[in-house]
């Protein structure tokens, strides 16, 4: 949903980057939890800055200073499943990308999508060896109830064949 950023100022405010259509909703989505399994509240101060708590034991611990704030940097924070609405029509969830059997538009297999990156330019897909922006030009489709996408690399990508990506993973 988020990921914790630099610190702001020195009474444990934090720049937050929210992945939600309107950064002003994701209060709404907590509590978040990291990797570690620990719980967070946040409630923005300003555009982008965030007063963090902590979840102990049930109450909300705040971050009060730049040090305690420091060693957030990079916290990623999430929520469950059930908490995100459902997708509209002809949307979907990046994450629900990753395991779809890829293949080209003659139906040739071309592997699975292994990873969504996007790193501010748009998201791509890592499918093997191959990585190719997630663009409607280059993945026509996406069927997520029948588990695989469409993908039509761009011209300049070389697309190993079966055969010597099968010969790559022996050597």
């Amino acid at each position: 949903m988020g990921v914790i950023g630099r610190p702001h100022g020195v009474r444990g405010l934090v720049h937050v980057h929210s992945y939600t259509a309107d950064p002003a909703d994701l209060p709404a989505y907590g509590p978040f939890f990291d990797e570690r399994g620990r719980r967070f509240t946040l409630r923005w101060q300003g555009e982008g800055v965030a007063r963090l708590s902590e979840l102990v034991d049930g109450k909300p611990v705040p971050v009060n200073d730049r040090g305690a704030a420091e060693r957030l940097v990079n916290t990623r924070l999430y929520v469950d499943r059930d908490r995100l609405p459902p997708p509209e029509e002809e949307e979907f969830y990046l994450a629900d990308l990753v395991g779809l059997d890829a293949v080209g538009p003659d139906g040739t297999a071309l592997g699975r999508v292994e990873a969504v990156h996007d790193y501010g330019a748009g998201a791509s897909l890592e499918i093997g060896r191959l990585i190719v922006p997630f663009t409607r030009a280059c993945v026509p489709v996406v069927d997520i109830a029948a588990g695989r996408i469409t993908v039509v690399p761009p011209e300049e990508v070389v697309v190993p064949a079966p055969a010597e990506a099968s010969a790559e993973a022996v050597r």
